[in-house]
């Protein structure tokens, strides 16, 4: 009987194990995409028009515009962040826009398949063999490769078996419940605004939010601290933002990646993307986006390995991507470092983002996806300013 070989295995069918597997099947590549199924990822669902752009992407797909977000310090003071002319911050959520992803990739040509990812085996053959089960306890089944994509998120099992170091990426840990929508009063909840939460008592290191969604909202917490109870903080949130009698549609909780790794693939015939590579967004824990992209440069990678069979072409997706995102990266750590490790701090976090400058500059780069560099005075207004707040020159609420 002859073996089943497949140009990529796809292990994980979230927005960039769906988009590499689309890519790879419109370049002519035949390509199996597993995704375990019945799990959806905690995520605020927060994406840019740019990524609808990049990526081909229907507005239908769209369950909110949110115009603002509005930021909440310790002492309850809120900044509002229009986003004004520039556009606004599509919603999705997760369940209906990994799957239409998902068919995407699959009437590009990909097979899909439903079932839980168990290990990669070698033996005399030059093609790995993926092994899988279609259920939980079910009989292990394989195919081959001639490239594995590990896009099975934070904690990914590819990773972790082909990528030394892999298993010590520093991980914030997400929970957020997805509730019916309030009433729309504009001030406890507005359709058309983000409201995220730096206290410290929601979140010690990291910060809270309220997403809408149009019918439904995320209300979630993030922190990198084990002992922190981050249910607690959601019941909290919904307690005194008075969210308890909002029916509850879902629960979902998951480790998130904020660190990039050193080295995405094996130098033979395994690459990672995405969550499994981590690459979210520092400060922001944005990932839709970044996992979209990541997905993007390892699927032209791939298809170049596999057209060429070298396979020192691999690394050029780890080195297009922090070629791009990589400073941004950097900035961002450096500010979630800094103005989340004390209340105090994100007092004056909040009281900065006042700023008209810092406004507009942020919303740039949010829409853009990379740092604005037209305005070189307002980047030095910017720096005077945040350096005033650093050394504690600015008072830290007005």
């Amino acid at each position: 009987m002859t073996e089943t070989i497949y140009d990529a295995v796809v292990v994980g069918g979230g927005p960039c194990g769906a988009t590499a597997a689309n890519d790879l099947a419109l370049a002519g590549h035949s390509v199996l995409l597993i995704e375990r199924g019945g799990r959806i990822k905690p995520c605020g669902g927060a994406v840019p028009p740019r990524m609808l752009e990049d990526f081909g992407i229907p507005q239908s797909l769209l369950v909110a515009r949110s115009r603002c977000a509005r930021m909440i310090a310790p002492s309850g003071r809120a900044v509002d962040m229009p986003v004004g002319e520039i556009g606004y911050v599509g919603m999705v959520d997760r369940d209906e826009f990994d799957e239409w992803l998902r068919e995407r990739a699959r009437m590009a040509g990909a097979e899909r398949l439903t079932a839980v990812f168990e290990k990669i085996e070698r033996d005399e053959s030059p093609h790995p063999i993926v092994t899988f089960r279609r259920k939980r306890g079910g009989e292990i089944e394989h195919v081959r490769a001639r490239c594995i994509i590990g896009a099975d998120g934070a904690r990914s099992a590819v990773a972790k078996q082909s990528l030394p170091g892999a298993e010590r990426v520093p991980c914030v840990f997400a929970y957020h419940e997805i509730i019916k929508s309030p009433a729309n009063d504009g001030e406890a909840f507005d359709a058309n605004r983000c409201d995220v939460f730096y206290q410290g008592k929601l979140s010690p290191d990291f910060y809270a939010w309220v997403f809408p969604h149009g019918e439904t909202a995320s209300i979630g917490v993030g922190s990198a601290n084990k002992g922190f109870s981050l249910r607690g903080a959601v019941s909290q949130m919904r307690t005194e933002l008075d969210l308890t009698r909002c029916e509850t549609v879902r629960r979902e909780g998951a480790p998130i990646p904020l660190k990039p790794l050193k080295r995405w693939d094996n130098g033979k015939d395994v690459i990672v993307a995405g969550d499994a590579a981590g690459i979210v967004a520092p400060a922001s824990g944005e990932g839709i986006y970044y996992a979209m992209t990541g997905g993007r440069y390892v699927a032209d990678a791939a298809s170049a390995f596999l057209k060429t069979g070298e396979a020192r072409v691999l690394k050029g997706a780890r080195k297009r991507f922090m070629k791009d995102h990589g400073r941004v990266f950097w900035i961002l750590g450096i500010m979630q470092y800094f103005w989340y490790s004390s209340d105090k701090r994100r007092e004056r976090f909040v009281t900065m983002c006042d700023d008209k400058d810092v406004q507009q500059l942020t919303w740039q780069a949010y829409m853009n996806k990379k740092l604005v560099r037209k305005k070189p005075m307002a980047h030095v207004k910017i720096f005077l300013k945040d350096c005033a707040h650093l050394l504690g020159m600015r008072a830290a609420t007005r």
